[in-house]
Protein backbone atom coordinates (compact mmCIF):
# COMPACT_ATOMS: atom_id res chain seq x y z
CA UNK A 1 0.00 0.00 0.00
CA UNK A 2 0.95 3.39 -0.79
CA UNK A 3 -0.20 6.99 0.88
CA UNK A 4 0.07 9.79 -1.61
CA UNK A 5 -0.89 13.19 -0.71
CA UNK A 6 -3.12 14.98 -2.86
CA UNK A 7 -3.32 19.02 -3.12
CA UNK A 8 -6.82 20.50 -3.84
CA UNK A 9 -6.39 23.79 -5.81
CA UNK A 10 -9.62 25.87 -7.45
CA UNK A 11 -8.40 26.96 -10.50
CA UNK A 12 -10.14 30.17 -12.57
CA UNK A 13 -10.99 31.73 -9.48
CA UNK A 14 -9.11 33.28 -6.69
CA UNK A 15 -11.94 32.09 -3.74
CA UNK A 16 -11.81 28.71 -2.80
CA UNK A 17 -14.85 26.08 -3.81
CA UNK A 18 -15.26 28.14 -6.71
CA UNK A 19 -13.91 27.94 -10.61
CA UNK A 20 -12.65 24.10 -11.30
CA UNK A 21 -11.11 21.56 -8.72
CA UNK A 22 -8.44 20.40 -9.64
CA UNK A 23 -5.96 17.52 -7.77
CA UNK A 24 -2.22 18.30 -7.87
CA UNK A 25 0.32 15.08 -6.88
CA UNK A 26 3.86 16.30 -6.52
CA UNK A 27 6.02 12.49 -6.51
CA UNK A 28 4.13 11.76 -9.48
CA UNK A 29 7.59 9.98 -10.66
CA UNK A 30 7.47 7.81 -8.00
CA UNK A 31 3.40 6.29 -8.63
CA UNK A 32 2.75 4.27 -11.66
CA UNK A 33 0.12 4.28 -14.41
CA UNK A 34 -2.02 2.58 -12.83
CA UNK A 35 -2.06 3.92 -9.31
CA UNK A 36 -2.12 7.61 -10.98
CA UNK A 37 -6.02 6.02 -12.41
CA UNK A 38 -6.74 4.97 -8.92
CA UNK A 39 -5.74 8.29 -7.03
CA UNK A 40 -7.71 10.33 -9.73
CA UNK A 41 -10.70 8.06 -9.41
CA UNK A 42 -10.52 8.11 -5.89
CA UNK A 43 -10.22 11.96 -5.74
CA UNK A 44 -13.47 12.86 -8.23
CA UNK A 45 -12.40 15.69 -10.02
CA UNK A 46 -12.74 16.37 -13.48
CA UNK A 47 -9.18 15.88 -13.63
CA UNK A 48 -5.78 14.96 -11.04
CA UNK A 49 -2.38 16.32 -12.30
CA UNK A 50 0.99 14.12 -11.33
CA UNK A 51 4.27 16.43 -11.89
CA UNK A 52 7.22 14.31 -12.74
CA UNK A 53 10.52 15.78 -13.91
CA UNK A 54 10.96 15.90 -17.97
CA UNK A 55 14.16 15.47 -20.33
CA UNK A 56 12.85 17.98 -22.22
CA UNK A 57 11.14 20.87 -20.34
CA UNK A 58 11.01 22.21 -17.01
CA UNK A 59 8.54 19.83 -15.65
CA UNK A 60 6.16 17.23 -16.70
CA UNK A 61 2.73 16.54 -16.59
CA UNK A 62 0.11 13.88 -17.03
CA UNK A 63 -3.67 14.36 -16.48
CA UNK A 64 -6.11 11.99 -15.21
CA UNK A 65 -9.85 11.64 -15.28
CA UNK A 66 -11.50 9.00 -13.19
CA UNK A 67 -12.44 7.38 -16.46
CA UNK A 68 -8.85 7.99 -18.15
CA UNK A 69 -5.88 9.79 -19.06
CA UNK A 70 -5.86 13.05 -21.02
CA UNK A 71 -3.63 14.51 -23.16
CA UNK A 72 -3.66 17.83 -21.73
CA UNK A 73 -5.65 19.74 -19.09
CA UNK A 74 -5.84 23.36 -18.80
CA UNK A 75 -6.97 24.17 -15.25
CA UNK A 76 -5.03 20.64 -13.76
CA UNK A 77 -1.82 22.97 -15.64
CA UNK A 78 -2.89 26.53 -14.13
CA UNK A 79 -3.58 24.77 -10.74
CA UNK A 80 -0.04 22.70 -11.02
CA UNK A 81 2.07 26.16 -11.81
CA UNK A 82 -0.09 27.84 -8.59
CA UNK A 83 1.34 25.02 -6.53
CA UNK A 84 4.49 24.76 -7.55
CA UNK A 85 5.43 28.32 -7.45
CA UNK A 86 3.16 29.16 -3.97
CA UNK A 87 5.42 25.76 -2.82
CA UNK A 88 8.96 27.18 -3.77
CA UNK A 89 9.47 24.96 -6.06
CA UNK A 90 9.88 27.36 -9.25
CA UNK A 91 12.34 30.05 -7.07
CA UNK A 92 11.85 32.87 -9.32
CA UNK A 93 11.16 31.51 -12.80
CA UNK A 94 8.32 33.20 -14.33
CA UNK A 95 8.64 31.37 -17.32
CA UNK A 96 8.33 27.15 -17.52
CA UNK A 97 8.01 25.14 -20.01
CA UNK A 98 5.98 22.05 -19.56
CA UNK A 99 6.09 18.56 -21.13
CA UNK A 100 2.35 17.01 -22.12
CA UNK A 101 1.26 14.41 -24.11
CA UNK A 102 -0.36 16.96 -26.30
CA UNK A 103 3.72 18.25 -26.64
CA UNK A 104 5.26 21.06 -24.93
CA UNK A 105 3.72 23.89 -24.09
CA UNK A 106 4.57 27.62 -22.27
CA UNK A 107 3.42 28.67 -19.38
CA UNK A 108 4.18 32.58 -17.54
CA UNK A 109 3.51 33.13 -14.16
CA UNK A 110 3.09 36.72 -12.75
CA UNK A 111 2.94 37.28 -8.82
CA UNK A 112 1.23 39.74 -7.05
CA UNK A 113 0.82 40.86 -3.65
CA UNK A 114 -0.32 38.06 -1.02
CA UNK A 115 0.93 35.50 -3.14
CA UNK A 116 -1.71 35.82 -5.93
CA UNK A 117 -0.43 34.72 -9.02
CA UNK A 118 -1.64 34.77 -12.53
CA UNK A 119 -0.85 31.62 -15.04
CA UNK A 120 -0.76 32.26 -19.08
CA UNK A 121 -0.49 29.03 -20.53
CA UNK A 122 0.04 28.50 -24.66
CA UNK A 123 -2.18 26.01 -26.23
CA UNK A 124 -1.79 23.66 -29.37
CA UNK A 125 -2.48 24.91 -32.94
CA UNK A 126 -6.26 24.99 -32.90
CA UNK A 127 -7.86 22.66 -35.52
CA UNK A 128 -11.54 22.36 -36.47
CA UNK A 129 -13.35 19.65 -38.04
CA UNK A 130 -17.07 19.87 -38.96
CA UNK A 131 -20.48 18.16 -37.45
CA UNK A 132 -22.16 16.18 -39.56
CA UNK A 133 -25.06 14.23 -37.25
CA UNK A 134 -27.97 15.17 -36.57
CA UNK A 135 -28.82 18.44 -34.54
CA UNK A 136 -31.79 17.93 -33.19
CA UNK A 137 -30.45 14.20 -31.47
CA UNK A 138 -27.44 16.79 -30.11
CA UNK A 139 -29.87 19.23 -28.65
CA UNK A 140 -31.69 16.30 -27.29
CA UNK A 141 -28.72 14.79 -25.47
CA UNK A 142 -28.14 18.10 -23.72
CA UNK A 143 -31.77 18.94 -22.60
CA UNK A 144 -32.73 21.50 -25.26
CA UNK A 145 -34.38 21.83 -28.65
CA UNK A 146 -32.90 21.98 -31.94
CA UNK A 147 -34.14 25.33 -32.75
CA UNK A 148 -31.85 26.39 -29.34
CA UNK A 149 -29.02 25.85 -31.23
CA UNK A 150 -27.61 29.33 -32.85
CA UNK A 151 -29.11 29.54 -36.72
CA UNK A 152 -25.78 30.78 -38.49
CA UNK A 153 -23.02 29.59 -36.70
CA UNK A 154 -21.66 26.38 -37.48
CA UNK A 155 -21.37 23.33 -34.73
CA UNK A 156 -17.60 22.16 -35.16
CA UNK A 157 -14.80 19.72 -33.31
CA UNK A 158 -12.32 22.14 -31.84
CA UNK A 159 -9.14 21.23 -30.37
CA UNK A 160 -6.07 23.14 -28.86
CA UNK A 161 -5.22 20.14 -27.32
CA UNK A 162 -8.31 18.25 -26.94
CA UNK A 163 -10.83 17.68 -29.07
CA UNK A 164 -14.52 18.95 -27.63
CA UNK A 165 -17.75 20.00 -29.13
CA UNK A 166 -18.79 23.51 -30.04
CA UNK A 167 -22.10 23.91 -29.64
CA UNK A 168 -22.98 27.66 -30.61
CA UNK A 169 -26.40 28.10 -28.26
CA UNK A 170 -28.92 31.71 -29.86
CA UNK A 171 -29.21 32.88 -26.36
CA UNK A 172 -28.04 32.29 -22.24
CA UNK A 173 -31.35 31.23 -21.12
CA UNK A 174 -31.03 27.86 -22.37
CA UNK A 175 -28.35 27.32 -20.34
CA UNK A 176 -30.18 26.48 -17.27
CA UNK A 177 -32.92 24.23 -18.68
CA UNK A 178 -29.31 21.86 -19.87
CA UNK A 179 -29.68 18.50 -18.02
CA UNK A 180 -27.04 16.41 -20.31
CA UNK A 181 -27.56 12.70 -21.34
CA UNK A 182 -23.81 11.92 -21.59
CA UNK A 183 -23.96 8.19 -22.81
CA UNK A 184 -26.14 9.37 -25.61
CA UNK A 185 -22.95 11.04 -27.07
CA UNK A 186 -20.78 8.53 -28.68
CA UNK A 187 -23.72 7.56 -31.01
CA UNK A 188 -24.41 11.42 -32.01
CA UNK A 189 -20.31 12.21 -32.17
CA UNK A 190 -19.91 9.83 -34.91
CA UNK A 191 -17.37 11.54 -36.56
CA UNK A 192 -15.26 11.77 -32.60
CA UNK A 193 -17.24 9.72 -30.43
CA UNK A 194 -14.84 10.25 -27.38
CA UNK A 195 -15.27 13.88 -27.68
CA UNK A 196 -17.16 15.77 -24.73
CA UNK A 197 -20.06 18.62 -25.86
CA UNK A 198 -19.32 22.32 -25.29
CA UNK A 199 -22.22 24.61 -25.46
CA UNK A 200 -21.33 28.32 -25.61
CA UNK A 201 -23.44 31.32 -26.93
CA UNK A 202 -22.84 35.39 -27.08
CA UNK A 203 -24.97 36.43 -24.46
CA UNK A 204 -23.45 36.35 -20.88
CA UNK A 205 -24.34 36.51 -17.24
CA UNK A 206 -21.39 39.28 -16.85
CA UNK A 207 -21.72 42.47 -18.81
CA UNK A 208 -17.87 42.19 -18.38
CA UNK A 209 -17.75 38.90 -20.13
CA UNK A 210 -17.60 37.41 -23.90
CA UNK A 211 -18.85 34.51 -23.83
CA UNK A 212 -20.75 32.01 -21.77
CA UNK A 213 -20.44 28.13 -21.35
CA UNK A 214 -20.88 24.83 -20.16
CA UNK A 215 -18.91 21.67 -20.59
CA UNK A 216 -20.04 18.30 -20.52
CA UNK A 217 -17.76 15.52 -20.07
CA UNK A 218 -17.23 12.49 -22.62
CA UNK A 219 -18.76 9.46 -21.27
CA UNK A 220 -15.99 7.60 -20.63
CA UNK A 221 -14.22 10.51 -18.70
CA UNK A 222 -16.63 9.04 -15.62
CA UNK A 223 -17.27 12.62 -15.09
CA UNK A 224 -20.56 14.67 -16.14
CA UNK A 225 -19.69 18.47 -16.78
CA UNK A 226 -16.66 20.42 -16.41
CA UNK A 227 -17.67 23.77 -14.43
CA UNK A 228 -14.64 25.81 -16.04
CA UNK A 229 -12.89 24.89 -19.19
CA UNK A 230 -9.40 25.77 -19.70
CA UNK A 231 -8.71 24.46 -23.10
CA UNK A 232 -12.27 24.45 -24.53
CA UNK A 233 -12.68 28.27 -23.33
CA UNK A 234 -9.01 28.34 -26.15
CA UNK A 235 -10.89 26.78 -28.35
CA UNK A 236 -13.46 28.99 -28.07
CA UNK A 237 -11.07 31.97 -28.73
CA UNK A 238 -9.71 30.50 -31.52
CA UNK A 239 -13.46 29.48 -32.63
CA UNK A 240 -14.18 33.19 -32.33
CA UNK A 241 -11.37 34.45 -34.98
CA UNK A 242 -12.01 31.57 -37.35
CA UNK A 243 -16.21 31.56 -37.44
CA UNK A 244 -16.98 34.80 -35.76
CA UNK A 245 -14.48 37.63 -36.88
CA UNK A 246 -12.57 36.58 -39.38
CA UNK A 247 -10.76 39.38 -40.74
CA UNK A 248 -9.88 39.95 -36.79
CA UNK A 249 -6.14 41.68 -37.25
CA UNK A 250 -5.02 42.81 -33.72
CA UNK A 251 -4.53 40.10 -30.57
CA UNK A 252 -8.32 39.07 -29.03
CA UNK A 253 -8.78 39.34 -26.20
CA UNK A 254 -11.59 37.35 -24.86
CA UNK A 255 -12.87 36.22 -21.21
CA UNK A 256 -15.18 33.10 -21.19
CA UNK A 257 -17.09 32.67 -17.70
CA UNK A 258 -18.58 29.34 -16.92
CA UNK A 259 -19.48 27.72 -13.67
CA UNK A 260 -22.24 29.43 -12.84
CA UNK A 261 -25.36 27.16 -13.33
CA UNK A 262 -22.57 24.96 -10.88
CA UNK A 263 -22.32 27.50 -8.32
CA UNK A 264 -18.87 27.49 -9.49
CA UNK A 265 -18.64 30.90 -11.37
CA UNK A 266 -14.76 31.25 -12.82
CA UNK A 267 -13.05 33.23 -15.60
CA UNK A 268 -10.46 32.42 -18.18
CA UNK A 269 -9.27 34.84 -20.44
CA UNK A 270 -8.09 33.93 -23.90
CA UNK A 271 -5.71 35.51 -26.46
CA UNK A 272 -5.90 34.86 -29.61
CA UNK A 273 -3.42 36.32 -32.25
CA UNK A 274 -3.58 35.35 -36.27
CA UNK A 275 -0.26 35.20 -38.55
CA UNK A 276 -0.87 34.18 -41.93
CA UNK A 277 -0.55 30.86 -41.78
CA UNK A 278 -1.87 29.86 -38.25
CA UNK A 279 -3.16 31.22 -35.19
CA UNK A 280 -1.65 31.44 -31.98
CA UNK A 281 -4.17 30.94 -28.60
CA UNK A 282 -3.02 31.05 -25.18
CA UNK A 283 -5.48 31.13 -21.93
CA UNK A 284 -4.79 32.70 -18.27
CA UNK A 285 -6.39 32.62 -15.00
CA UNK A 286 -5.71 32.29 -11.45
CA UNK A 287 -6.13 29.32 -8.93
CA UNK A 288 -6.60 29.21 -5.14
CA UNK A 289 -5.61 27.00 -2.61
CA UNK A 290 -7.96 24.72 -0.94
CA UNK A 291 -6.84 21.95 1.36
CA UNK A 292 -4.80 18.62 1.06
CA UNK A 293 -5.46 15.41 2.19
CA UNK A 294 -3.91 11.64 1.76
CA UNK A 295 -5.41 8.69 -0.86
CA UNK A 296 -3.94 5.04 -0.39
CA UNK A 297 -3.13 3.43 -3.16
Amino acid sequence: MKTLQVHHYDAFSVIPYKGNPAGVVFDGDNVTETEMQSVACQVGFNETAFVLPSESADIRLRFFTPGHEMNLCGHATLASAHALKSKGVLSNKERITVETKAGIITVTIQTYAYQQHTMTMTQASPKFEMFHGSRASLAASVGIEEKDIHAELPIVYGNTGTWTLLVPVAHISSFEKMRPDNSAFPSILTEMPKASVHPFCLETYDKTADMHARHFSSPYSGTVEDPVTGTASGVMGAYWAAYIDEHLQPPLQVTVEQGQEMNKDGRVHVQVVKHQDNIDVSIAGHAAYVTSFNVTV
